[in-house]
């Protein structure tokens, strides 16, 4: 199961549209993953009308419009692993620990809000994946987001991407 992971897109905010690259990755995945802060209903709108499935979440910058929607977590099994989303996990100092006691439950947690690429592991076997943004790199060199695949309670060919300049 191929899954892509995206987070913090703030559209039309941040950028106009999503990535010409990003865009293309959509069809390939069997589930799109969207990890908060879309600021407008209408990127909801498209990455529902393209993707075969969608597993998303909201933000701390998006309104009531996506918070009706959108959870605030969500949970799904795929590929045999129990995949989490949610948007804000606190500071990087403790983020393993924090996340394995809050989401004991989980194989794999993918998170937003920072903009900055992260892939740990707890000791407790929890991953953290955040994707980072494809549209606000901030004091990051680049936009990026996040490939993965999910079989048979494994996950491999983690993969982030590095977008181009805008």
């Amino acid at each position: 199961m191929r899954l892509l992971l995206m987070s913090d897109t703030h559209l039309p905010k941040r950028a106009k549209k999503l990535p010409e690259q990003l865009l293309e990755e959509i069809p390939r995945a069997d589930v799109v993953v969207h990890a908060g802060d879309w600021v407008d209903t209408d990127a909801l709108d498209l990455l529902e009308s393209r993707s075969r499935r969608l597993l998303a979440v909201y933000g701390n910058n998006d309104g009531p419009a996506l918070r009706t929607r959108l959870p605030e977590v969500a949970r799904a099994e795929l590929g045999g692993l129990r995949f989490g989303v949610i948007h804000e996990t606190g500071p990087a100092q403790g983020r393993e620990k924090r996340c394995a006691e809050r989401f004991p439950d989980l194989d794999v947690l993918v998170f937003g809000h920072s903009h900055i690429p992260w892939d740990t592991t707890a000791p407790t076997g929890l991953r953290l994946l955040n994707p980072g943004s494809p549209t606000d790199r901030r004091r990051q060199p680049h936009c990026t987001y996040m490939t993965v695949t999910a079989d048979d309670g494994r996950l491999s060919e983690v993969a982030l991407h590095r977008l181009p300049p805008r």
